[in-house]
């Protein structure tokens, strides 16, 4: 049951105090679990960011409940998920009520704006770590690089994207790098 309670507190921590969604909570969550606690190893953590951004539905809440559900399964995955969108839901819910009031107050305004930069590194941030992780290199650069310009300036669905690297990873790892060991 501690555990229960110290995962929980550690991801409503990072739900109430992660500016910028789910993105913005990877090195918080990688310091946390697996840098500070060990509780899932770099690349555990790796394999469960890329899937959390595979599957359908918000980031935050998918991360949680795979580290949940790696760590203690349908429990696990509950009190994680719980915690992270916890924060969320009562900070959106407190705006909704006060809102209407500032929406055109100015300063509310020039404090949103100075905000928007600072979100963006807190997504850029981890980025470079994750590719660092996953072993991006000078050779396969150009697969992270044509898939963001083929989303960004083509509109090709992300969904596309996945599967293509999917099946390009599997052709490879199937066909092409046993005929480049021998």
């Amino acid at each position: 049951m501690l555990f229960y309670l110290k995962a929980f507190l550690i991801f409503f921590r990072i739900g109430a105090f992660t500016i910028g969604g789910g993105y913005a909570m990877i090195p918080i969550i990688e310091a946390e679990i697996v840098n500070k606690r060990g509780w899932i190893t770099k690349e555990e953590f790796l394999d469960l960011v890329a899937i959390a951004q595979s599957a359908p539905g918000v980031f935050a809440v998918n991360i949680s409940i795979f580290i949940g559900y790696k760590l203690r399964k349908f429990w696990g995955a509950f009190w994680l998920a719980l915690g992270a969108t916890l924060p969320s839901f009562l900070i959106i819910l407190t705006i909704a009520l006060f809102f209407q009031q500032f929406q055109d107050n100015e300063v509310v305004q020039r404090i949103f704006k100075g905000i928007r930069p600072g979100v963006v590194a807190l997504i850029a941030a981890p980025t470079f770590n994750m590719a660092k992780s996953a072993k991006i290199s000078r050779y396969n650069v150009w697969i992270p690089v044509a898939s963001a310009l083929a989303i960004w300036l083509l509109g090709v669905s992300p969904i596309y994207i996945i599967i293509l690297c999917g099946v390009g990873g599997f052709v490879y790892g199937k066909y092409i790098q046993p005929k480049m060991k021998n």
